[in-house]
């Protein structure tokens, strides 16, 4: 171990998925929080709304240092109102550049109305080709689950959201069924 490496608590355990379909966006979080093999929550809120309700968001990675973002996050938005990409792009440079916030462990995951974005600590910020998103221990599970309903089923936005967490709960041992469900309204 080198001295400026910290031993990790083993914190995992989180799943976050946006889907985005007929102009309506949901954001769902799972509510588990484990350490090892320990669930030590299960009813964590992950999902977030910001600037007025016209923005979600939602983290996975160690929560002191997602909620640092997320605050961070809130600033750009105020300095870039409207402007989602812009105000994501503006985090994502300040979160590599910064000594302070190139140490933090968390991912976000953030849409408006008209956009999803994968926010990231080496400077990614990524929009989804299929209009839908997942970070966290189950993302892939969720990700492929709302891919798979949102190409072969009728439903809308919301249950394809709720269906595909809840196929990612049965599968990965880090994601639960408490959700948090935020929607963006067209």
């Amino acid at each position: 171990m080198n001295a400026n490496d910290t031993p990790s608590p083993g914190w995992h355990g989180t799943t976050i998925l946006a889907v985005r379909k007929d102009g309506r966006t949901v954001l769902a979080g799972d509510g588990q929080v484990s350490m090892g093999p320990t669930i030590v929550k299960g009813a964590a809120r992950k999902v977030r709304t910001l600037a007025g309700g016209k923005v979600l968001a939602g983290f996975a990675g160690a929560t002191a240092d997602a909620f640092t973002l997320i605050e961070r996050l809130e600033v750009k938005l105020e300095q870039y109102p409207d402007q989602l990409a812009r105000a994501c792009v503006d985090l994502a440079k300040d979160w590599r550049t910064d000594r302070y916030l190139r140490r933090l462990e968390a991912m976000l995951l953030v849409a408006d109305k008209g956009s999803i974005f994968t926010v990231t600590g080496v400077g990614d910020v990524l929009e989804p080709e299929h209009g839908v998103a997942a970070v966290g221990s189950g993302g892939n599970f969720a990700l492929a689950a709302a891919r798979a309903l949102l190409d072969h089923s009728d439903m809308d936005a919301e249950t394809v959201a709720r269906r595909a967490m809840a196929i990612a709960a049965d599968i990965c041992v880090y994601t639960n069924g408490h959700l948090t469900v935020e929607t963006l309204e067209p």
